[in-house]
């Protein structure tokens, strides 16, 4: 990639220092991962008069497997963004996050959150704040007060239909419930 790195100033003159600073940073992506295959980045004085000096805005753009990664933000009156060495660097670590975590969804290693499912209460034990409720495949589930959200454990009743989780966790009863919510109105 250190090749396809495409870097235009716009209302400012070139500057082989940020340039080089900028084909560093881009390599330092490159090394983080091997799927970038084409870099773009423009440097921008801002248009807007500033009581201090002259505000830079850094956008970048990565080619990557799936689409794209872009870092465009608007530098407001971040005067740290007044040292163009700075609006790169905060840019770079932008894009670097972002990068990561494109990689860590294409590797599979974003934390995958089960589905909510619909079930019936069909056992409270109110006084020893748990209950089951039934999956529509029959089955039983151990549920906590505590998984009951909003305090809602209290307005419970068999054959009240809930939404809940499955914890993927198997507690001392068996399957578990967690984030549990009531889906009839309270009577």
């Amino acid at each position: 990639m250190p090749g396809d790195v495409q870097i235009a100033f716009r209302g400012m003159e070139t500057s082989p220092s940020v340039e080089a600073r900028v084909r560093r940073r881009a390599e330092e992506l490159q090394r983080l991962s091997d799927r970038v295959t084409a870099c773009r980045v423009t440097l921008e004085a801002a248009h807007r008069r500033h009581r201090q000096g002259t505000i830079y805005h850094v956008s970048i753009e990565l080619a990557v497997p799936g689409g794209k990664i872009v870092v465009n933000r608007e530098p407001g009156e971040n005067h740290a963004h007044e040292d163009m060495h700075v609006a790169v660097r905060d840019a770079f670590d932008a894009a670097r996050r972002q990068l990561q975590d494109h990689v860590r969804r294409l590797d599979g290693q974003t934390k995958q959150h089960p589905a909510p499912s619909i079930g019936r209460i069909a056992r409270v034990f109110a006084e020893r704040d748990y209950a089951f409720l039934e999956t529509a495949d029959g089955e039983e589930i151990y549920l906590s007060r505590n998984a009951v959200i909003g305090g809602g454990f209290d307005r419970l009743k068999v054959g009240d239909r809930v939404r809940y989780v499955v914890d993927l966790e198997e507690g001392d009863n068996g399957p578990q419930a967690s984030t549990v919510v009531p889906l009839d109105p309270a009577k």
